[in-house]
């Protein structure tokens, strides 16, 4: 199933918005990160750098055989062992990654979906417990360059009580500039 077009540029034009390394760390992910998912991993642009900082494997997810192509290249260049590029339709099939087996779940600049739910409920079973779940997405601004179009794009507040019905809690916000927000919520069981 094919997520709603976001106008997503080349590669070179499109990891020109991203300082990747240092977003992963504002955002939580660090050596101490075990296994870690990806959903629309895109050109690898955060899968490297993190499979790079983090001590497990981390799942690099897309729906687009070009993508996950491109992703094992970067990480071959890079001499990495621990990158896991999958072509999946992970909207439609779930991740196929086991229960509670993740530390920490990106989903970056993917929420423009129709049913963000889906993706978002699917992070929550595939992160352990304490587990974090990183949202990155394009400003809710008409001014920024490019992105979603503003009637799917996102507002920082919807991710956070997105997250936040599906069970997530402690929502922390970042300003990512030029041109997108962050947010990390933790996964927290229900108290029986």
């Amino acid at each position: 199933m094919k997520i709603r077009e976001s106008g997503m540029p080349d590669k070179e034009v499109w990891e020109k918005f991203f300082s990747p390394t240092k977003i992963l760390a504002t955002l939580g992910l660090n050596s101490q990160t075990g296994d870690a998912a990806e959903f629309g991993c895109g050109y690898g642009t955060f899968t490297i750098p993190a499979a790079k900082v983090i001590k497990g494997e981390i799942y690099a997810l897309d729906l687009e055989p070009d993508m996950v192509r491109i992703t094992n290249e970067e990480a071959k260049k890079n001499g990495l062992t621990n990158v896991k590029a999958v072509l999946r339709d992970f909207i439609a099939a779930g991740s196929g990654l086991p229960g509670s087996s993740m530390d920490y779940v990106m989903l970056f600049n993917i929420l423009h979906l129709k049913k963000p739910m889906v993706l978002i409920n699917e992070a929550k079973r595939i992160l352990r417990e304490g587990g974090k779940l990183g949202i990155i997405h394009w400003n809710y601004d008409p001014l920024t360059p490019r992105g979603p179009s503003m009637d799917i794009r996102p507002k920082p507040d919807d991710c956070i009580k997105w997250a936040q019905q599906a069970g997530f809690v402690d929502p922390k916000r970042f300003d990512l500039k030029p041109y997108h927000y962050g947010i990390v919520l933790i996964k927290r069981e229900a108290i029986k």
